[in-house]
């Protein structure tokens, strides 16, 4: 008998997703290395995914983590559009108003940890939640 066809090929996507969680783990050990404490991973709405969420002295610290191979369509930091901040942001003001929390009640900041080939860049600040 042959086999059915029953919808796409999801190989190439869980290797892509096995390869995010290991640079969004490797990014989370450099942060708390560099004096972070980790609160949370992988954070979902329906709107919107935070990569990781630390604590650190000035308050909280979003972080989006993204990787490319290579630099041959922009790199790691270009592939952050204005759609993915915005998404961002919501996830980010959801996860606070669950804690009785908000942008306008306490100290926030969206970092990006942008991994391109083996180059790694840390932007601290990379914008903030006006958009």
């Amino acid at each position: 008998m042959e086999s059915v066809f029953s919808g796409r090929n999801r190989a190439g996507a869980t290797d892509r997703t096995l390869t995010g969680k290991g640079y969004e783990w490797r990014a989370r050990h450099f942060l708390q290395q560099a004096g972070l404490e980790w609160v949370a991973s992988n954070v979902r709405y329906r709107y919107g995914e935070i990569d990781l969420i630390m604590r650190d002295t000035c308050g909280w610290v979003f972080v989006e983590v993204r990787f490319r191979k290579n630099d041959h369509f922009g790199g790691a930091l270009a592939s952050i559009t204005r759609e993915k901040k915005r998404r961002l942001l919501r996830a980010a003001a959801a996860w606070l108003a669950a804690r009785q929390q908000s942008f306008a009640t306490d100290d926030c900041r969206f970092d990006i940890i942008a991994v391109t080939g083996s180059d790694v860049q840390w932007i601290k600040n990379a914008f903030d939640t006006e958009m």
